[in-house]
This record gives structure tokens, C-alpha cells and sequence, in this order.
């Protein structure tokens, strides 16, 4: 293929792809099923008791709950509902875009066992007689009024009668007991109760606006043969349809206790979602103009392989029905970023090559062959983090960590394989030839191979001296700790609600509120609030936190008043102390266990040596995080661990990149007899990385920062934690890992010069 033939195949492809872009890109966003806290709706994580002592909680019977929950939910017209057992005796129940969110939790919470008794509370049969989905509303043939009819079983299967005449029988026959007459007005009812308790009676909850019985049909014209049942009543057309869409509901064959809920109103979900997305993308405008005024021509190639990039992100979400949360847009955005730090690679060392006098053919392959294994060796590391975070997450946290695996996969297939295949259709037409500045490149820098000289690393026209520097570096560092930790020592964590249980509140007001006006409001529904922290440019967004569990009505109650005052429901988070206590231990896990993934594959493609320093500066990133929150008191969340744990996958890209340099380095410099030799070498190759490691950090900062200032509320503090995280990763993989690697070395130098093991050890020269 000719120059003019590679030229036109590279805007054929690029049209191309754009066409279907453009085309379909719509249709594949309206494909991903929004999470809760993007279009309202609730979750609940049910605990499992059996109704009998002594039985046990089993497969069979979580199936049969999960098949009684799907039944109810079926009756709200949920569009795919989520419901997942969790462990040995959990169910959790997601339902996105629910309207009316007091309802749906009724309908699950308050019909736990559907039970038919007499006045005197007598249990004669449960819902499990009842054909299953039979009853309906309808219309009484005579007086055209609402009915609701429905079937039995022919022979019970469950109960101390044979069948629905023989209860109807003993029922009707109750009219002639005077005694029971004189106590109940009308003996011969049969009650339809809903989560019957010892201790409930009939005569006392029919004295009540609402009670806990649903209906009371009187059985008046004698025993009802056969199986098809009609109950008539001073029923309107939707209490008809009410009553029928309960008795369908069934019983469950066990009691649900709710341990963990979260509610959010679908105004407060959609104006998060704008607000994120419009933060998103702005983020990423940002990351594109970075890469083309650095990277110039390559950068343009770049903006094109991540527009591909997130286009195949949302079509792959999409088709394995992933869930999109907030957290998972923050996760879109960075993966962006990260995206990104492929392409830096590859261009920062073709840079280098044709500064040393390469030619373009000549840098391009070098760039790509020594780049492949860094960047390979960073997706692997951040793609531990990202699984470990996945099962052991809760479910927002499970949507971040699903759209983090995505994005770290199809980073990596389009930012190498799309990118190099664009860019070598333009290098191999040979048009860009002695052009160096467009690849950012200037003539000034290129150095003469026949003359022998050589590259000099600079970072905006300087050197610097890192090694010679390292103890000021390790006193400010353990500086840092030691404050971190005082502050940790005396005033701990702001722990969320998620680690310690209580109740979440947020309210989207209309602004110029105070605390004090915040709390009156509260106290106003006889409420006290714990803590309340005001946000927005106009205080418009309290987070108010209970150290108490909101009950239903108390979340009823809350949600009613602030949507009448606001015209918003808020959004409403309550964890039990048993589920706070599991979140606070899987945090722990999570972070331990990607500590040591990482650890381990870093040892595997190093040497034990590398491995430590690395997880001792990861933990210093970390520990920053952790100081910053407990220093200005900020609620540290589940949320907080996944950003954690995100920094932790991406600083490790850092930390490989200036190892495999270091690695590199040596097995040129063939052997290393003293301790100034190692430290030139290691000196060297952070000067080399280091326009990579600034230009990987800008971008990423540049999501996360655009998150933090104009993302939703929600993720506030999790876009802060992930700056912060950043910046200290950055400065450990400089200052930290590398100096820590050479001081530890160079321990052993004399009596164990570093030769060509390194080389032996791994195959071949690295990156």
C-alpha cells in the first residue's frame, strides 16, 4: 500500500467508526439500566428467619423467598428488578424507578405471612391454599359493583381442614353463638390477616383508621363449595385491585428483617445524574485537549482511540445488564484517564527515541515494543485491585468495581492495539517524516547517533537531583505519618453510617438554610438529628446523620414532608449494627488482600525487594487519605474504601513504570559496583519517567477534580479522596519506592554487585 492509500485508509476507518459511533451511540446508553441513586428508587437487604423454631434457613427456602419477592415486586411494575442472596441467610432487593416508594416497601415488608382466621383470631389456613396469581378484580354481575374473586385450593394441603367448604362451614355456623356475637357484633368473618403477631386481636385492630387485617368477609349465605371464591364489600375500584394484587402476593415461607436499606427520590437521582454526567464530560474535554497540545498529532490519534473507548465501554456494560450507578460514571470518567496513561507510555518513549536520532520508523517500533510489558504489568496490578474491590464490595461499590474491570480491559485493547494501528498507517506512509513537532518533538532536541551523543532526561528544561535529596524526602514523609497518625490517635474517623450504623440523610432544599433551621425541621417529625453538614454554593444539600436506624415510617415520614416542602425526596440510607460491623470488615479485607495481589504478581515480575517498597509506598498513599479525612473530620464511607483502593491500582502504575526503567537501566549498565553507580542509575530513570508519571497524574486529576467540583454531592468527599490519593501516590512512587529500593540495595552492593540476574530473571530488557 502506497503513502496516498494509507492516508485514505486511515480516514475511512476513522469516518467509519465515527458514523457508527454517532449512530448507535443513543441507543446504547438507553441500553444500560440506571442504578437507584440515578432515577430513585430503593434497596433493601432482608435477613432471613424461619417462621418455625428449629428450622433451618436453606437453599430451598432462600429460593422460595426470592421467588415470593420477584410475585410482589411483579405487581408494582418494576422493570427488572434486582434480587441477589447474599451469603448463607441475606437477600437483597433492588428496585430502580420506583414511583411510589411507601407503597412498594409496604407491599414487601407487611406481607411476610398471609394468614385467613376467625374473630377470635383462630388460624384456619395460610395464603400457600390460595391458587397461585388467581385472585382479580372484578365486577359483582348484579350490582355492577368491585369484587375481588379468586380461587382455592380443592384439598388443603396445610392446614387442619380438608378444604375451603369446611372452614366456610365452621364460619358460618359461628352465627348462632351468642357468645361470640355479644363480644364481635358479627361472629361468622373470616379475617385476612397480613404479619399476624401473637397478641394482635381483631376486636382491637378494627377499632383503628388502619388495620393490620386487610379485609373481614362475612360468610352469611352458608358453606362455599368447590374452589372459586368471590369477596364482596364497600370496595372502590382501586382497594378491589389492592386486595387482589396482595392475595397474589402470596406468603413467604419465612420472616425478613431489614437490615440495610437506601432510598433515594427520583428528582434527587436525576439531577445527580445530570450534574455527573455534565462533570464527566467536561473532565474529558479536558483530558483531550491535554493530550493533543502535548502529544500533537499522536494526541489527536489518542482522543479518537478514547472516544472509541468509551463508546465500547457503554455498549459492554450494556450487554452484560450491568447496573449504572454514581460511583460507575465516576469509574467511566477515570477509566478514561487511565485509558490514557497507555497512550502517555507509548508516546513518552517514542518521544525519547527520536530525540536520541531515530528515525520515525525506527522510534515508533522501539516505543511500542519497550512500552508493551509496562503497560501490561499496570493494567494486571490496577485489575487486582479492581476484583478484590468487586467481591468484596457492597452493591454501588460492585457497580464501580464492574465498570473499573471494564474499562481496565478495553483500555488496554484500544489505547495499544486501536492506537498503534492509527498511528502506524501514518508512520509507515512515511508523510510525517522529518516532522518532528508533530509528534511534540523540537529539532533543537534531537541529538546525532554518529557523533555518539546521547539523551539527557530533563523534566521542562531541567534536571533534577532526586537521589541526592531522598532523606529530606524520607523526614517529610515520616513527618507526614506521624502527624497522620496523631491525628488518627486523638481523633480518629468520621466513620459513615456504613461502618457503624445509624441512618443517612440528604436533602436537596431550596438554599440559605442553616443547621439550626436543618435540625428544627427534623425536630419538627420528632426526630433528633446526630450531625448536620450543610454543602452547595447555597447550602442547598444537608447530610443529615442519625446514630439511630430510621423504622419505615420514620423514612415515610421524612420523605413525605421534605418532598411537600421541596418539591425532592431525599435520599435515605439506614445500616444495622450487625451489617456495619460486616462493611467495616470487608473494607479491611479489601484493602489487605489487593495489598498483597499486587505484592505478589510484583514479585513474581521483579523480585521481592521491589515488591515491599512498592506495598510500603501504596500504604503511604493510602495512609494520606485516611489522615486528610480524619484531619478535617470528613465522613469517611464505603465509598472512601473504593477510592482507596482505585488509588491504589492506578499509583501502582506509577511504581512498575519507574521499576521497569530502573530494570532496564541496569541491564545496560551491565554491572553496578557502588552505591553512587546504583544511585546515578536510579536518578536516571526517574528523570526518564518522570514527564510520563506528571502527564498520567494531570489527567486523571483533571476527572477527578471536574468530579469533585461539579459531580453530585454524593460523590463529593469519594472525588476528593481520589485527588488526594493521586497526588500522594505520585509523590510516593518518586520519592518513596524507588529511594527506599535503592537504600535497601545498595545495602548488598559491595558484597553482591547487580549484574546481568536482572536480565536472566526476566527474559529481556523491560521498560
Amino acid at each position: 500500500m502506497n503513502r496516498k492509500g494509507r492516508i485514505i485508509t486511515f480516514f475511512l476507518i476513522v469516518l467509519a467508526l465515527g458514523g457508527l459511533i454517532g449512530a448507535t451511540t443513543n441507543s446504547a446508553a438507553n441500553n444500560i439500566n440506571l442504578g437507584l441513586d440515578l432515577q430513585g428508587g430503593f434497596e433493601l437487604l432482608y435477613e432471613i428467619e424461619p417462621i418455625n423454631e428449629g428450622q433451618d434457613v436453606n437453599d430451598r427456602m432462600l429460593d422460595a423467598v426470592v421467588q415470593s419477592l420477584y410475585k410482589r415486586i411483579d405487581i408494582l411494575g418494576v422493570n427488572e428488578p434486582q434480587i441477589d442472596i447474599e451469603g448463607s441467610n441475606r437477600i437483597r432487593v433492588q428496585l430502580a424507578g420506583v414511583h411510589n416508594q411507601e407503597e412498594a416497601r409496604d407491599l414487601l415488608s407487611t406481607t411476610a405471612r398471609l394468614e385467613f382466621r376467625g374473630v377470635d383470631d383462630k388460624l384456619y389456613f395460610d395464603g400457600s391454599e390460595l391458587v397461585e396469581g388467581s385472585a382479580r378484580q372484578d365486577f359483582d354481575p348484579t350490582s355492577n359493583t368491585p369484587v375481588v374473586s379468586l380461587q382455592v385450593k380443592r384439598t388443603f394441603e396445610n392446614s387442619e381442614y380438608e378444604n375451603f367448604e369446611d372452614v366456610t362451614r365452621e364460619v358460618y355456623e359461628r352465627r348462632h353463638d351468642e357468645e361470640l356475637y355479644e363480644i364481635y357484633g358479627e361472629s361468622n368473618l373470616l379475617v385476612i390477616w397480613l404479619d399476624y403477631e401473637e397478641g394482635d386481636s381483631y376486636i382491637e385492630e378494627r377499632l383503628k383508621p388502619e388495620p393490620k387485617f386487610i379485609s373481614a368477609p362475612g360468610i352469611r349465605d352458608g358453606p362455599i363449595p368447590g374452589t372459586n371464591v368471590v369477596i364482596t364489600g364497600d370496595f372502590t375500584v382501586q382497594e378491589a385491585k389492592q386486595l387482589a394484587d396482595l392475595l397474589n402476593s402470596g406468603s413467604l415461607p419465612a420472616n425478613l428483617e431489614e437490615v440495610y436499606s437506601i432510598s433515594v427520590g427520583a428528582q434527587f437521582g436525576e439531577q445527580a445524574l445530570n450534574e455527573t454526567v455534565i462533570a464527566g464530560i467536561i473532565g474529558v474535554a479536558l483530558i483531550f485537549i491535554y493530550m493533543i497540545v502535548i502529544y500533537r498529532f499522536p494526541g489527536v490519534i489518542a482522543t479518537i482511540t478514547l472516544s472509541i473507548y468509551i463508546y465500547l465501554v457503554l455498549v459492554v456494560f450494556g450487554a452484560l445488564n450491568g447496573v449504572l450507578t454514581l460511583p460507575g460514571i465516576a469509574a467511566l470518567v477515570l477509566g478514561v484517564g487511565m485509558a490514557v496513561d497507555a497512550n502517555i507510555l507509548t508516546y513518552e518513549r517514542l518521544k525519547e527515541e527520536l530525540k536520541s536520532g531515530k528515525t520515525l520508523m525506527s522510534a515508533f517500533k522501539a516505543g511500542n515494543k519497550r512500552s508493551f510489558v509496562t503497560i501490561l504489568d499496570a493494567n494486571i496490578t490496577t485489575l487486582i485491585a479492581a476484583i478484590v474491590l468487586f467481591y468484596f464490595g457492597t452493591s454501588s461499590v460492585k457497580g464501580f468495581a464492574t465498570m473499573l474491570i471494564i474499562s481496565i480491559l478495553l483500555s488496554f485493547i484500544t489505547a495499544v492495539y486501536g492506537s498503534r494501528l492509527l498511528l502506524s498507517l501514518w508512520v509507515k506512509s512515511k508523510a510525517l517524516n522529518k516532522k518532528p513537532r508533530w509528534f511534540g518533538v523540537n529539532p533543537k532536541e534531537i541529538k546525532d547517533i554518529s557523533k555518539g551523543e546521547t539523551v539527557e532526561p530533563h523534566f521542562f528544561g531541567k534536571q533534577f537531583d532526586f537521589v541526592r535529596h531522598r532523606k529530606k524526602f524520607f523526614v517529610i514523609s515520616i513527618a507526614i505519618v506521624i502527624i497522620g497518625v496523631g491525628f488518627l490517635t486523638i481523633r480518629g474517623l468520621n466513620l459513615g453510617i456504613d461502618f457503624v450504623s445509624g441512618s443517612r440523610v440528604q436533602v436537596v432544599s431550596d438554599g440559605g438554610l442553616t443547621q439550626e433551621e436543618m435540625i428544627q425541621e427534623f425536630e419538627s417529625l420528632g426526630l433528633e438529628p446526630e450531625q448536620v453538614v450543610l454543602a452547595g454554593d447555597q447550602n442547598e444539600h444537608s447530610m443529615v446523620r442519625f446514630d439511630s436506624v430510621l423504622n419505615q415510617e420514620q423514612v415515610a415520614l421524612v420523605n413525605n414532608h421534605f418532598e411537600q416542602l421541596y418539591g425532592y425526596q431525599p435520599s435515605v440510607s439506614t445500616v444495622s449494627p450487625k451489617v456495619g460491623q460486616e462493611i467495616a470488615r470487608n473494607a479491611l479485607y479489601a484493602v489487605l488482600f489487593a495489598a498483597i495481589g499486587i505484592g505478589i504478581y510484583i514479585a513474581f515480575r521483579f523480585e521481592h525487594i521491589y515488591a515491599l517498597t512498592a506495598i510500603i509506598s501504596l500504604m503511604f498513599g493510602a495512609f494520606n487519605i485516611l489522615a486528610l479525612f480524619s484531619i478535617f473530620q470528613f465522613e469517611f464511607d464505603i465509598t472512601i474504601i473504593a477510592a482507596i483502593l482505585t488509588v491504589v491500582g492506578y499509583a501502582i502504575n506509577d511504581i512498575i513504570v519507574t521499576f521497569d526503567r530502573i530494570r532496564e537501566n541496569l541491564q545496560l549498565e551491565k554491572r553496578v559496583k557502588t552505591f553512587d553507580h546504583l544511585a546515578e542509575v536510579v536518578n536516571r530513570s526517574l528523570m526518564q519517567t518522570l514527564g510520563r508519571s506528571f502527564n498520567t497524574v494531570v489527567t486523571v486529576i483533571f476527572a477527578a477534580l471536574m468530579l469533585f467540583l461539579l459531580g453530585a454531592q454524593a460523590i463529593t468527599y469519594f472525588s476528593l479522596a481520589l485527588i488526594v490519593g493521586l497526588i500522594a501516590g505520585a509523590y510516593a512512587s518518586l520519592f518513596i519506592a524507588s529511594q527506599l529500593w535503592l537504600v535497601w540495595r545498595g545495602k548488598t552492593i559491595e558484597k553482591n554487585p547487580i549484574e546481568n540476574r536482572q536480565k536472566k530473571k526476566t527474559g529481556g530488557p523491560q521498560v
